[in-house]
């Protein structure tokens, strides 16, 4: 699996390697569906402040489409996290729709012969 980390805050370089390693740990047992994630870490209003650390999460997938999840919270490692849980849960959710849409049209097919 490719990972790309993107952001523009020079905080936020040094999570480079933290963001690489969460990534490949959440999307262990997924990585087969997906070739290539991209995380975009921003400061949404700079300096000032706040709950504005957001995460950016796109999971570009073989047959499942692309998932984008963005999350908001004060600090770039609770962002990372719940934006990686919340693409987890719907990466394998567009599958199991995939995969239950194909196994119902099999049953139908097999049914009309």
């Amino acid at each position: 699996m490719q990972v790309l980390f993107k952001s523009r805050h020079p905080h936020a370089t040094e999570f480079r390697d933290l963001t690489e390693r969460r990534v490949r740990f959440v999307l262990r047992r997924l990585s087969w569906l997906v070739p290539h994630a991209e995380v975009n870490l921003s400061d949404v209003n700079g300096p000032r402040g706040g709950v504005d650390k957001r995460c950016q999460v796109q999971l570009k997938t073989d047959g499942a489409g692309s998932v984008v999840v963005a999350s908001v919270a004060s600090d770039w490692r609770t962002a990372l996290d719940d934006a990686l849980a919340r693409a987890a849960r719907l990466l394998m959710r567009a599958w199991r729709r995939g995969s239950d849409s194909r196994r119902l049209r099999q049953r139908f097919v097999g049914l009309e012969h």
